[in-house]
């Protein structure tokens, strides 16, 4: 079956802290954290895709910085191909809370400590090790 392609957002606030959103009751992995983001359109690049994405989960716009890497996971029903980027707000914007549970502003060492949806798992990981190595003075 063809993979469906989706993207994730990582935004980062001026403290450094990245924006977790909480899967809803009814959803397909309930109560789940995953990074904002969804599916490319046909005709989308992934950065586009992303903005409309937050746009319409957050009401915010952000730039899409980085990418941090691509997972492909096999759910029970679906395969999908989870890219996910570094974002950043652009001045002034504010996450608003339209389609999860709950949004969390989430320092990096404390990411693990989340229950994550499976795909965005490798992401969170590579994060925390890169936020380790960069504080190994």
């Amino acid at each position: 079956e063809n993979p469906i392609s989706v993207v994730g957002a990582v935004i980062l606030n001026e403290k450094g802290e990245i924006l977790c959103a909480q899967r809803g009751v009814k959803s397909d992995l309930p109560m789940m954290w995953e990074f904002p983001g969804g599916k490319i359109k046909q005709g989308e690049s992934a950065q586009e895709a992303l903005v409309r994405e937050i746009k319409e989960e957050l009401a915010c716009v952000v730039s899409v910085n980085q990418p941090i890497t691509t997972t492909s996971f096999h759910y029970p029903t679906k395969h999908i191909l989870l890219s996910t980027f570094y974002c950043t707000l652009l001045k002034g914007e504010k996450p608003e809370r339209l389609e999860h549970h709950k949004l969390l502003w989430c320092d990096i060492q404390d990411l693990l400590s989340l229950n994550w949806a499976p795909a965005d798992l490798p992401t969170v990981k590579l994060i925390t090790q890169k936020n380790e190595k960069s504080h190994n003075f």
